[in-house]
């Protein structure tokens, strides 16, 4: 599941509209909208927006939490976010990926842990 379906998924949960949505974020509807007809990403500077908007952290939204409620996000928690770590630098090349190679390396990931 890419991001922006993940989005979509908390949103539903939520019961958050996309016009609430855009609202709480700033980010328009049509680029909102754009996410799920053209299959795209935000961009990496908006995901502690999305956060915060959807109340969850962004571990719950970048990793997939099937079968998991998604953890409330707490206004007092400090998100660091270290840009030379290793699972900044994987999250942001996926991020750079075209969807059709995301769903093939996300193929690749779920063979090699035996999924």
């Amino acid at each position: 599941m890419i991001i922006s379906e993940r989005i979509y998924k908390i949103m539903e949960d939520k019961k958050i509209s996309q016009i609430e949505f855009s609202r709480k974020t700033g980010i328009s509807q049509s680029t909102i909208s754009d996410w799920r007809r053209k299959g795209t990403n935000p961009s990496a500077d908006k995901l502690l927006i999305i956060c915060e908007a959807l109340q969850v952290s962004v571990y719950d939204l970048l990793l997939d939490t099937k079968n998991k409620k998604h953890k409330e996000y707490k206004a007092t928690e400090t998100i660091v976010i270290d840009k030379d770590s290793k699972d900044y630098k994987i999250i942001e090349a996926y991020n750079k990926l075209e969807l059709d190679n995301q769903k093939r390396l996300e193929g690749y990931l779920d063979a090699l842990s035996g999924k």
